[in-house]
């Protein structure tokens, strides 16, 4: 397996917006034109995969379906951490078709030596992939949103399969129907979030479990423009195009940022993060002690 992070992606040749199962989804803007949107989001895919590249990502292009629009954004198909992947099962029947089509990939991924182990939730819960799940490099587990798709119990399924702490936040806002959409640790430490997506409860388990000052609240404007839905490589962050007030909070940090026009997805409400799925985490030695 590549010494380089390792990330999924899915061409995007068969996304549209067809339909509205959040609501960000604008299947009307779409349609005004829809061979124009479809050639934006062509030119905003390679985008994203060069800013990748040049954050020395190696990254890795299954294909998508006819008819799964959604597929292109593959950090609902799984959640994956020390060469394990936990198959994603989808809450919206217009998202279900993809679950045998990720399925697939990943066992081609097992075939090729990526991925060790490929498992299924038990039944009866939803738990939509990475999306709803986002390891924490710098705290050492995972935070799970639930409430909007995935289930609460699937934080528990999570926990015993990965024997890692699973921390569950309820999300309390349908336009933040994914954690990633309002979410997201840096690998310094600092948590970019969005405090109106989080009940009363996940702010103060937020709050206790991060100190105030590795705290950044994102504006109504970068939730606007899904800039919390972001892959951090090291000390760079790739985003969609972030106002100027967060490049300055998150430069002054140390970090660099990278802004990216991701229109054409921003229409059926997933961004960068929501593009990639990252294949090859594993637990830091230091932190696998405290297991």
């Amino acid at each position: 397996m590549s010494a380089k992070p390792l990330i999924l992606m899915t061409d995007p040749a068969w996304f549209e917006v067809a339909y509205e199962i959040n609501p960000w989804m604008r299947p009307t803007a779409w349609r005004a034109d829809a061979a124009a949107n479809g050639r934006a989001a062509r030119r905003a895919f390679e985008a994203l995969r060069g800013a990748l590249i040049g954050a020395g990502v190696e990254v890795c292009v299954i294909e998508g379906a006819r008819g799964l629009p959604d597929m292109v954004f593959p950090a609902n198909a799984a959640v994956v951490l020390n060469r394990r992947a936990l198959l994603g099962r989808f809450r919206p029947l217009e998202r279900r078709g993809e679950e045998d089509r990720f399925a697939d990939a990943f066992e081609t991924l097992r075939r090729r030596g990526v991925i060790d182990e490929v498992a299924r939730l038990p039944a009866g819960l939803f738990q939509e992939g990475a999306g709803d799940c986002i390891w924490d490099p710098a705290l050492g587990h995972f935070w799970a949103g639930w409430g909007q798709r995935s289930s609460r119990a699937a934080a528990d399924a999570v926990a015993d399969f990965f024997g890692r702490e699973v921390i569950p936040l309820e999300l309390a806002n349908p336009r933040f129907y994914h954690l990633d959409t309002c979410f997201c640790p840096l690998p310094g430490g600092e948590i970019l979030y969005c405090p109106p997506a989080f009940t009363p409860a996940a702010l103060s388990e937020i709050r206790g479990r991060a100190p105030a000052a590795q705290l950044i609240a994102a504006s109504d404007a970068d939730a606007a423009a899904l800039s919390v839905n972001a892959v951090a490589i090291g000390r760079t962050i790739v985003m969609a195009s972030p106002t100027a007030a967060l490049r300055r909070a998150l430069e002054r940090r140390g970090y660099r940022v990278v802004g990216v026009d991701l229109a054409p997805f921003i229409l059926s409400g997933g961004a960068a993060f929501c593009m990639t799925l990252r294949l090859n985490l594993a637990v830091e030695p230091a932190l696998a002690t405290t297991a």
